[in-house]
C-alpha cells in the first residue's frame, strides 16, 4: 500500500501508523466524532504530468487550496468550506459550486480552456444562482442536502432551520400545540437525533429531545440566518457519527466575506390573522390572543481581505401561543361534573415563549494550507407550559440556557487534511411552577385507571428542576487521500476526550397535589381521594435531592472509503465508544433500603424476606444493589458501518447502494440520577377513607381519614405520615449491568440522475434494542404482579398490580431497565428538480412508508402495565404513520415574485393505550394495544383517508435599490384550507380491542390557517 510516486512523499503506512498512535494519545467523545460540514472535490485532469497543481479559490473570501496531481491524473482537494469556487488545472478553469459534506467530482479534458463565464456549476445540490451538475451519488448513506434555496423559498411556520428536514423520506418535523418543535427519524422519539454545526455535536447528555434544550421547546436550536446549508442523514451513516440512533443533520454555517454583507428581517402574525383554532369555535368563543414576533440581522464582512474575516447574527421569538385544555380523550364526559373552578380550567389559552439566538465566528487563514476559526453561540429562552389537561395556573415556566464556544484549526497537507477543535458547552434547563399553591387534579375512572379531566391550582412540585451539562472537549480527525491498494483509499480517522459535569435536582417541596374523581360510584367528590407531596427521607445515608457527576466520554474510529474501480466504492468503518458516568457507578444503595428489601415481608409466610417475594415473580434484586463496586462502565460499544455504491455505468447516472451498521446512543442523565434524588425527596401517594363506607378507593391499603387542614400547608401531610416514617416513601434502583441502547440498520437502494431529476428508492430496516424504561418492582406475596389486591391489605377483591405490596417501611419499587424494542421498515423514495434560474423552478417529492412495532410507547419511559419491560406485547408503533407524503416546489414567477409551497399530506398514526382483557378469574387484565384512529380528511380525490393534512405557499417580491442593496416583502400562509389535524384521541373499549378517534375539540398539530407576514432587507 504506497502513494503514486512523488518525491519527498512519506510512505504511506508510516503515515497511517503515526496518525493513529498521535490521534489515540488524543482521546475521543461518543457523542461528537465529528462528521465534518466541509467538502471535498476529486477527479481527473488528462494529459496532466505528474505533480501539475490543482488550485481552488474561494470566490466570496478569497481563501486558496491546492493539490498536485498523480501519476494516473487524478487529485483531490479535501476541507473546501462549502461555497463557489474557481478551480484551475492544466491551464483550464471551472466554476463550481460545493455543498455541506459531500464530496464530489470533477474532471479537466486535455486541452487547455478560457474560464467559462456566467453562472456557477454547483456540485452536490442546488444553489440559487447555479445550475446542478452532479449530485452526490456515490455514496451508501441514506439521506438528502437541503440547500439554501431551499431554506430561503418553503414555506416555514418556526423559522427553526430543522423544519426543512421534513422534506427529507424517513424524517418527521412536527411542532405540536404548545409550539414545541422536534425531529424524529424512523418510528423512533427524538432522543435519537442529533445534530452538528460545522462538526460540532449540540446532543442532549440530561434530558430527552435529541438536541441540547429542545425538549419541550418552542424554541429553536440555532439562528436560522446563520446556517448555510445541511446535509440529513436517516441511515447508515459513516463511523464518524457518534451518540446517534435515528437521523443524523449535519450543517454548515455562514462565514464572512470579503464584502461587507448583511441582512434584517421582521416577522409578524396575531390572532387577526389566523383562524380559530376548534376549541375556539365551540359555542362560538371568541379567539385568544395570540402572537408571534420574529425578527434579527447578520453581518458578515472582512477584517483583512482574502486572509480574516468575522460573521455575527441575532434571533428574536416574542410568542403568545392559543392552545387548548381538554380532558383525557377517555373520560371527556366527566367535564361537566366539574365544579365551576375546574371548569373555568378548560377550553383556549395563551402561551407566552421568548427566545434570543446569538452567534458569531472569525476566520483567519494564516496560509492556504491552513484555517483557524473561533465560534460563538447563545440561547436564552423563557417559556410558560401549558396544555393538555393542565391549565394556565397550574402550569410550570421554564428557563432555557445554552452556551458555546468552540477553536478549531484545520491543516491541509499534501495527501493529508487534519482537524483539530477545543469546545466547551454550558446548558441548562429549570422549569419552575408558576403559581405556588395547593395543585388541584379532577380525575375520571376508565376501568382501573383514573384519567385526568383537569388540573388547576399549583404545579406540581416535580415542576421545580435545575438539570444541566456543562464541559469541555478536545478532538483530532486526519483525513489520508490517495492511498493505492487495490484502488484508491480515503481514510479518515478520529479520537476525542470530553470532560462533562452532568447536573440534576428533581424536586422541592413544595405545592401538594390533591386528587378529586368524578363519576365515581364508590367515593364522593367532595372529598379528594388521595394526595402527593414531597416529604425528604430520614435515616437514609448517601442520597441528596440534588446530583453532579463528572462524566467522561472517549471515543475513536476509522473509515475507509475504498474506489475500488470506476464502479464500485466500498464504504468500511468502526467507531468505538466508551463513558464513565460516576454517579451511577460508583453508587452505593442504602443499607436502610437493603435491609428493609431483605427483612421479613410483612405480607408473606413467616422466613420469606421481601426479596424472596420478588424472587418468586422472576425478579432478582441483587441485580439492583450496588456496593460501589460492583457496577462497570458499558465498554462493549463497537459499531460497524459498512456500505457499497456500484455504479453502474461509471458515470454516477445510476447507482445501487447499500449498507449495514450497528449505531449506540447514551442513557439519558435524566434517567440515572433518579436513583439517588428520588428517594432523598420522594413524593409519597396516600388516599383518603370515604366517610360513608370507612374505604379507601378502589381497595388501597394504607388511608387516612380526611381532614380539611390537610390543605393548610405540606407540613401538615408531612406529620400525617410521620415524621421519622418512610412509609410510601418510592425507592427508585437501577440495573447493575446498564448498557446503551442501540440500533442496527440496514439499507439497499437505487439512485439516478435522469435528465434535470434527481431521484433514489431505498428500502430500509432499522432494529433498535435497549430503550431504558421504568418498572414497578413491587410484588405479591405469591411473587405474582397481577393478584388479588387484599393480599397487600386491599379491602376490595379484584386483580391489579401490587401497587400496595411496598417495601417494608418504605413506599414503592420502582427499577429502572433496559428493553425497549423497535423494529421498522421503510420504503423512501424521493425526485428532486432542482431550482435553476434557467428554468425557473424547482421541486421535491418524498415519499415514505412505514411499517413499525414495538414493546412501549416511544413517548414513555415508565410502564406499569406489565412486571418486566420485557413481558410487554409487541404492538403497532405510534411513531410514524404507514404512508406520508411531502412535496415542496419554488417558482420563480411574474413581477419578479418568487413562489413556494409545501404539501404534507399523512395517513392516520397509531395510539398506543391498553384494553381490559378478561380472565378466567372474571377479572380484567389491562393489556397494551395499539389503535388506528379513523381518518377525518380527504385531499382532492378519493374519500377520508388522511389524519394529517396541510398546504402552505409563500409569496417574495425583491425590490432592487443602488447597488446591491434590496428590500422584500413576504408572505406566508400556513395550512391555507385550515384543515384540523387533531393530536388528542378519544377511546372506546369495546369488543375484545382498543378504539380511538380524534378529538374534536381538542389541541392540534401545527396551526390553523395563519398568515404571516415579513419584511426584511439585504446588502
Amino acid at each position: 500500500m504506497t502513494y503514486s510516486n512523488h518525491r519527498n512523499r512519506v510512505p504511506a503506512r508510516r503515515l497511517l501508523t503515526c496518525a493513529l498512535a498521535s490521534c489515540l494519545m488524543l482521546g475521543a467523545a461518543p457523542d461528537l466524532m465529528a462528521q465534518s460540514a466541509n467538502a471535498s472535490l476529486r477527479g481527473q485532469v488528462a494529459q496532466a504530468e505528474a505533480g501539475s497543481e490543482v488550485t481552488a479559490t474561494n470566490i466570496a473570501n478569497g481563501s486558496v487550496r491546492r493539490a498536485t496531481t498523480r501519476a494516473d491524473g487524478s487529485y483531490s482537494l479535501m476541507g473546501l468550506e462549502p461555497g463557489t469556487y474557481n478551480v484551475v488545472a492544466n491551464g483550464q478553469t471551472q466554476k463550481v459550486t460545493v455543498t455541506v459534506a459531500s464530496a464530489a467530482t470533477l474532471n479537466f479534458s486535455g486541452a487547455a480552456a478560457a474560464a467559462p463565464s456566467g453562472d456557477a456549476t454547483t456540485l452536490g445540490t442546488v444553489n440559487v444562482v447555479a445550475p446542478t451538475l452532479l449530485q452526490e451519488v456515490r455514496t451508501s448513506e441514506v439521506g438528502k442536502t437541503v440547500s439554501l434555496q431551499q431554506i430561503q423559498t418553503t414555506p416555514q411556520v418556526s423559522r427553526n432551520f430543522l423544519e426543512f428536514a421534513d422534506a427529507v423520506p424517513g424524517l418527521i418535523f412536527t411542532r405540536d400545540a404548545k409550539g414545541n418543535t422536534s425531529l424524529r427519524g424512523g418510528a423512533t422519539n427524538s432522543d435519537g437525533t442529533n445534530v452538528y454545526i460545522d462538526g460540532v455535536g449540540q446532543k442532549s447528555y440530561v434530558k430527552g429531545g435529541g438536541v441540547a434544550g429542545q425538549s419541550g421547546s418552542a424554541g429553536n436550536p440555532f439562528p436560522q440566518l446563520a446556517i448555510g446549508e445541511y446535509k440529513v442523514i436517516s441511515g447508515n451513516y459513516k463511523a464518524e457519527y457518534g451518540q446517534v440512533s435515528s437521523a443524523a443533520v449535519t450543517a454548515a454555517t455562514k462565514s464572512g466575506t470579503n464584502e461587507f454583507k448583511g441582512e434584517a428581517f421582521y416577522r409578524y402574525t396575531d390572532e387577526d390573522m389566523r383562524a380559530k383554532t376548534p376549541a375556539e369555535r365551540q359555542g362560538g368563543k371568541d379567539k385568544m390572543v395570540s402572537a408571534e414576533k420574529e425578527y434579527g440581522f447578520a453581518l458578515g464582512g472582512p477584517i483583512i481581505q482574502d486572509k480574516a474575516h468575522f460573521f455575527v447574527t441575532y434571533e428574536a421569538k416574542r410568542f403568545d401561543l392559543p392552545v387548548t385544555i381538554a380532558p383525557d380523550g377517555a373520560v371527556t364526559g366527566a367535564a361537566g361534573l366539574l365544579p365551576p373552578a375546574g371548569a373555568a380550567g378548560l377550553g383556549p389559552a395563551s402561551q407566552p415563549f421568548q427566545q434570543d439566538l446569538i452567534f458569531g465566528k472569525i476566520d483567519f487563514e494564516p496560509t492556504d494550507n491552513d484555517r483557524i476559526e473561533l465560534t460563538f453561540q447563545d440561547r436564552d429562552e423563557t417559556q410558560s407550559q401549558f396544555s393538555g389537561q393542565t391549565s394556565p395556573e397550574a402550569g410550570r415556566e421554564v428557563v432555557n440556557t445554552d452556551r458555546r464556544y468552540a477553536l478549531r484549526w484545520n491543516h491541509s497537507g499534501e495527501r493529508y487534511y487534519n482537524e483539530m477543535m477545543v469546545t466547551h458547552e454550558d446548558s441548562f434547563n429549570n422549569p419552575t411552577p408558576l403559581t405556588l399553591a395547593n395543585g388541584i387534579t379532577y380525575t375520571a375512572p376508565d376501568g382501573t385507571e383514573d384519567r385526568t379531566v383537569v388540573k388547576i391550582g399549583g404545579a406540581s412540585a416535580l415542576d421545580s428542576q435545575v438539570k444541566g451539562q456543562k464541559g469541555w472537549s478536545i478532538e483530532d480527525n486526519l483525513t489520508l487521500d490517495g492511498i493505492q491498494w487495490a484502488g484508491d483509499h480515503t481514510i479518515k480517522m478520529g479520537v476525542k476526550y470530553k470532560a462533562i459535569d452532568l447536573y440534576a435536582s428533581d424536586a422541592a417541596q413544595i405545592n401538594p397535589t390533591f386528587t378529586y374523581s368524578l363519576g365515581d360510584p364508590d367515593f364522593p367528590d367532595s372529598i379528594p381521594y388521595k394526595a402527593q407531596f414531597v416529604k425528604p427521607v430520614t435515616g437514609v445515608d448517601g442520597v441528596s435531592g440534588e446530583v453532579r457527576s463528572k462524566s467522561k466520554q472517549y471515543g475513536v474510529f476509522i473509515q475507509d472509503d475504498w474506489q475500488v474501480n470506476d464502479h464500485l466504492q466500498l464504504n468500511i468503518g468502526l467507531r468505538w465508544d466508551y463513558e464513565k458516568t460516576p454517579s451511577y457507578l460508583d453508587f452505593v444503595t442504602p443499607q436502610a433500603v437493603v435491609d428493609a428489601i431483605y427483612s421479613q415481608d410483612p405480607r408473606g409466610p413467616a422466613g420469606q424476606t421481601y426479596a424472596d417475594s420478588l424472587a418468586l415473580g422472576g425478579l432478582d434484586i441483587s441485580d439492583y444493589i450496588s456496593n460501589g463496586h460492583n457496577r462497570k462502565a458499558f465498554k462493549d460499544a463497537w459499531q460497524p458501518r459498512l456500505g457499497f455504491s456500484y455504479d453502474i455505468n461509471a458515470d454516477e447516472q445510476h447507482v445501487i447502494h447499500g449498507g449495514a451498521g450497528r449505531s449506540y446512543d447514551r442513557d439519558l442523565f435524566d434517567n440515572l440520577q433518579l436513583e439517588t434524588t428520588k428517594l432523598a425527596l420522594p413524593q409519597p401517594t396516600i388516599y383518603f377513607r370515604n366517610p360513608a363506607t370507612g374505604t379507601c378507593i378502589n381497595g388501597q391499603a394504607a388511608c387516612y381519614d380526611w381532614n380539611p387542614n390537610l390543605l393548610n400547608g405540606i407540613g401538615n401531610l408531612q406529620s400525617l405520615v410521620g415524621a421519622t416514617s418512610n412509609a410510601g416513601l418510592e425507592v427508585d434502583l437501577l440495573n447493575n449491568k446498564l448498557k446503551a441502547p442501540y440500533s442496527d440498520q440496514f439499507s439497499l437502494g437505487m439512485s439516478n440522475q435522469i435528465g434535470d431529476w434527481l431521484t433514489d428508492a431505498t428500502i430500509a430496516r432499522t432494529l433498535s434494542y435497549d430503550g431504558f424504561a421504568f418498572t414497578l418492582g413491587n410484588r405479591y406475596p405469591t411473587g405474582q404482579f397481577f393478584d388479588d389486591p387484599r393480599l397487600c391489605g386491599g379491602t376490595e377483591p379484584g386483580l391489579s398490580q401490587a401497587w400496595s405490596c411496598n417495601v417494608p417501611g418504605f413506599g414503592s419499587l420502582i427499577i429502572g431497565q433496559q428493553g425497549i424494542k423497535t423494529r421498522a421498515t421503510q420504503i423512501l423514495l424521493s425526485a428532486q428538480k432542482p431550482f435553476t434560474k434557467e428554468s425557473g423552478w424547482g421541486t421535491s417529492i418524498a415519499y415514505t412508508w412505514t411499517t413499525a412495532r414495538h414493546n412501549r410507547d416511544i413517548n414513555e419511559k415508565y410502564a406499569f402495565d406489565r412486571g418486566l419491560i420485557e413481558d410487554y406485547p409487541t404492538i403497532r408503533s405510534n411513531g410514524a404513520p404507514r404512508h406520508r407524503l411531502v412535496v415542496t416546489g419554488s417558482y420563480a414567477g411574474f413581477w419578479g415574485i418568487t413562489f413556494g409551497g409545501k404539501i404534507t399530506l399523512a395517513t392516520p398514526t397509531a395510539v398506543n393505550d391498553w384494553y381490559p382483557v378478561p380472565q378466567a378469574s372474571g377479572y380484567n387484565l389491562p393489556t397494551p394495544q395499539a389503535a388506528v384512529p379513523n381518518a377525518n380528511g380527504k385531499f382532492l380525490l378519493g374519500g377520508k383517508i388522511f389524519g394529517y393534512r396541510s398546504v402552505d405557499l409563500q409569496a417574495t417580491k425583491t425590490f432592487k435599490l443602488a447597488g446591491d442593496t434590496e428590500l422584500y416583502a413576504r408572505l406566508d400562509i400556513i395550512n391555507v384550507f385550515n384543515f384540523d389535524n387533531f393530536s388528542t384521541y378519544n377511546y372506546v373499549k369495546s369488543n375484545g380491542k382498543l378504539q380511538a378517534s380524534y378529538n374534536e375539540t381538542g389541541d392540534i398539530i401545527g396551526t390553523p390557517r395563519q398568515v404571516k407576514a415579513e419584511v426584511g432587507f439585504r446588502f
